[in-house]
C-alpha cells in the first residue's frame, strides 16, 4: 500500500504544530520534546519508504514532484533533524544558562520544536519545481533559522550571528526574488519544466534570462555556501548553538543543492546556454574549493573550522554539478552529489555530536579545549577521530567514496583545471583535520576529570560511526534509492 508524498509534510507539519501546543499548556519536562520529536521523524522517515516515486504531475501539478530525488532528499532533512534533537538534549544546560524565563526549562520547548518546521521546509524544498513553491519554502526555512541562529539571547556572539544571518539572508531573498522576476520576464513561466521548454525553443531573451539566472544563483550560493556569497558562514556557525550549526552546515545544505540541481536543470538542457552556465559553475567550484580549504589551514576555533570546511565541501559538490551537467553529460546528474551529502551528513553530525558531549566538560571551542580528550574519554576521541578522517577523505570511509565520485566525474568532463584544484583541497584537508587528533591524542589535558557520555548520545555516536564505514564499503544501497 502506497501513500500520497505530500502526506510526509503534512506529518511533520503536525508534530511541529503539536510539539508547540503541548509545550503551551503541559508543565512537562521539555527534554522529553527532542525525544517525542526524534522518534516522529523516525516513524516518518520509515513512512517514507511507502511513497512510491512518481516521474508524472501529481496532485499538486506544476509546483511539486514526488521523484525518486525528492524522497531522498526528504529522507536526508528527516535523519538531520532527528539527531539534531537528540543533541538537543544534551544541549539544554546551555540553553538554560543563555535563555532567561520564569521556569528553569525556559526555551526548551521552542527549542525543539522550531527545527521540526524547519525540517517540513527542507522537505518541500526537495519537491519544489516551481519558482513560487521554492520561494515560499525557501522562506519557512530560513525565517525558522533567523529565530534559531539567536536564540541564545544572553550571548553576545550568538545575537551577533543572528543580525548577521538576518541582513544577508534578506539580501539573498531580495536577489532571489529579482531573479524569478527577470526570468518570468523572459519566459513567461514560473515552473521549471515550461522554463526549460522555452529556452529550448530559442525563442527567448537570453541575455535576461542568463541575468535572471545569476541572480538566483548568487541567492542559492549563499544557502549552499560557495564563495563569494559565503561571507555569514564562519561567525554564523560559530555564534549560532551548536545543535543549529549542524543543522544549518547539512540540512540547510542539501535542500540547497537539490533546488540548485532543478533550477539549473532547464538553463543546461538548453543548447545556447549550457556551456556557459557550465563554466560558471566551474569557477564557481574553484573559487569555493580554494578559499574554504585555504581559509581552514590556520583555524584555531573548531567551529570556525568546520565552517571553512564547509565552504570546501560546497565546492566540491559544485564541482560535481559543473561536471554532470556539462555538454558531454554521461552520468545521471544527481548520483555523485547525493551521495556525496549523505557522506557529509553523517560525518559532521558525528563531529558535531562530539563537540556537544564534550563541550559539557570542556571550556570554549578552540581546538586547544579538546587537549588530551583521549585520556579523558577514549570513546569520543575515538569517535571524532572517525569524523575527522572521513572529512578528510580516508580509503574505506563514506567520504572517500564521495571525493571519489565527484573527482571521477570531473575527470571524464576533461575538466583539468578543476580536477587539479579538488586534489590539491583534498591534501590540504588532510592537514586541518588531523590538527583536532593532535590536540587529542599528542596534547596533555588541562584536567584529569573523565569525561562522562550518556547512554543516548553514546547509541547516536555509535550509530553514527558504524554509517561511516557501511557507507564507504557499501555504497550501492544509498545509489539505488535515487534510481
Amino acid at each position: 500500500m502506497y501513500i500520497q508524498s505530500f502526506t510526509l509534510e503534512i506529518a511533520v507539519v503536525v508534530v511541529g504544530l503539536t510539539l508547540l501546543v503541548v509545550e503551551s499548556f503541559f508543565n512537562i519536562d521539555r527534554r522529553q520534546f527532542a525525544w517525542g520529536g526524534a522518534v516522529s521523524l523516525w516513524l516518518v522517515l520509515a513512512l517514507s519508504f511507502f511513497v512510491e516515486p512518481s516521474t508524472g504531475p501529481g496532485a499538486l501539478e506544476g509546483l511539486y514532484a514526488a521523484d525518486s530525488l525528492a524522497l531522498f532528499y526528504k529522507r536526508i532533512a528527516l535523519f538531520t533533524t532527528s539527531i539534531v534533537l537528540l543533541m538537543g538534549i544534551d544541549y539544554a544546560g546551555v540553553i538554560r544558562r543563555y535563555v532567561p524565563g520564569a521556569t528553569e526549562q525556559a526555551g526548551l520547548g521552542e527549542f525543539y520544536s522550531i527545527p521540526v518546521l524547519a525540517c517540513a521546509g527542507m522537505m518541500w524544498m526537495a519537491s519544489a519545481t516551481d519558482f513560487i513553491m521554492i520561494f515560499v519554502s525557501l522562506e519557512l526555512v530560513t525565517v525558522s533559522f533567523y529565530v534559531l541562529v539567536s536564540y541564545l539571547r544572553r550571548n553576545a556572539a550568538s545575537l551577533e550571528a543572528g543580525v548577521k544571518y538576518l541582513i544577508l539572508g534578506a539580501l539573498s531573498t531580495g536577489m532571489l526574488v529579482y531573479g524569478i522576476t527577470w526570468i518570468y520576464g523572459a519566459t513567461g513561466q514560473t515552473n521549471l519544466a515550461m522554463i526549460g521548454k522555452v529556452l529550448g525553443s530559442g525563442d527567448v531573451n537570453e541575455t535576461a534570462a542568463m541575468f535572471g539566472l545569476l541572480l538566483v544563483l548568487a541567492a542559492l550560493g549563499f544557502k549552499v555556501a560557495a564563495v563569494p556569497f559565503h561571507i555569514w558562514v564562519p561567525d554564523v556557525y560559530q555564534g549560532a548553538p551548536t545543535p543549529v550549526t549542524a543543522l544549518l552546515s547539512v540540512g540547510s545544505k542539501a535542500a540547497g543543492f537539490v533546488v540548485l540541481m532543478r533550477v539549473l536543470e532547464p538553463f543546461l538542457q538548453a543548447p545556447a546556454l549550457a556551456p556557459k552556465v557550465a563554466a560558471l559553475l566551474g569557477v564557481l567550484a574553484v573559487l569555493t574549493l580554494l578559499f574554504g580549504n585555504l581559509a581552514a589551514l590556520p583555524q584555531r576555533n573548531f567551529k570556525r573550522l568546520l565552517a571553512y570546511s564547509s565552504i570546501a565541501h560546497a565546492g566540491f559538490l559544485l564541482a560535481a554539478v559543473a561536471a554532470f551537467y556539462g555538454p558531454s553529460q554521461t552520468a545521471y546528474p544527481g548520483v555523485a552529489i547525493s551521495f556525496y551529502l549523505v557522506g557529509y551528513m553523517v560525518m559532521t553530525l558525528l563531529a558535531f555530536f562530539v563537540m556537544i558531549v564534550a563541550g559539557n566538560h570542556i571550556k570554549g571551542d578552540d581546538i586547544s579545549s579538546f587537549n588530551g580528550l583521549a585520556k579523558r574519554s577514549p570513546f569520543l576521541a575515538s569517535m571524532m577521530v572517525i569524523s575527522a578522517i572521513s572529512l578528510a577523505g580516508v580509503p574505506l570511509t563514506v567520504g572517500f567514496f564521495g571525493k571519489f565520485l565527484v573527482l571521477k566525474a570531473v575527470a571524464a568532463q576533461h575538466m583539468w583545471v578543476l580536477l587539479g584544484v579538488a586534489i590539491f583541497s583534498a591534501a590540504c584537508g588532510f592537514y586541518y583535520y588531523l590538527k583536532i587528533i593532535r590536540a587529542m591524542y599528542w596534547q596533555e589535558p588541562d584536567e584529569d576529570t573523565p569525561v562522562q557520555t550518556p547512554l543516548l548520545a553514546r547509541f547516536a555516536l555509535i550509530l553514527l560511526a558504524i554509517l561511516v564505514f557501511v557507507f564507504g564499503i557499501f555504497p550501492d544501497p544509498v545509489i539505488r534509492l535515487l534510481m
